[in-house]
C-alpha cells in the first residue's frame, strides 16, 4: 500500500542555508533518503516552495476564485512530502520517523486511496 506522509513544521524556524547546522540538517535528509532507497520503499519525495508562493483556488457556481497563499491558517505549514510504498502503516510510521521535520514538527501519514478496485 502506497502512503503519503506529510512533512508540516514552523516555516522559516529551521537553519539557515550556509550554515554548519543546515548541512547537518541536509545530511539527516540525505541519510533518511538512503534508508528509503535501500529498503525500497521510496516511491517520491519533494520540498515545497515557502507559503508565500502558494495559490489557493476554490469554484463556486462555476467560478474559479484565487486566493494569495494557504486557505488555512496554521501554526505549522505543509513543507513537503514523501511517498512511501509499505506493507503496513506499521512499517510507513517507521520510515516516517527517520524525517528530520519529525523531531520539531509533526508528520502526517495518510494511506492513498486506491480508486482501481472502484470500477
Amino acid at each position: 500500500m502506497k502512503y503519503l506522509a506529510l512533512l508540516y513544521d514552523n516555516e522559516g524556524s529551521g537553519p539557515n542555508p550556509g550554515t554548519p547546522e543546515f548541512g547537518e540538517m541536509m545530511a539527516a535528509y540525505q541519510a533518511a533518503g538512503e534508508v528509503f532507497e535501500k529498503d525500497k520503499v521510496f516511491v517520491a519525495g519533494e520540498a515545497l516552495q515557502p507559503t508565500n508562493t502558494a495559490t489557493s483556488i476554490k469554484v463556486r457556481n462555476g467560478k474559479t476564485e484565487t486566493m494569495d497563499g494557504p486557505f488555512a491558517e496554521t501554526k505549522e505549514q505543509l513543507g513537503g512530502f514523501y511517498m512511501f510504498e509499505c506493507e503496513n502503516i506499521d512499517a510507513a510510521i517507521k520510515y516516517a520517523s527517520l524525517i528530520p521535520a519529525a523531531k520539531t514538527g509533526t508528520i502526517e501519514i495518510r494511506p492513498i486511496m486506491d480508486l482501481s478496485d472502484l470500477g
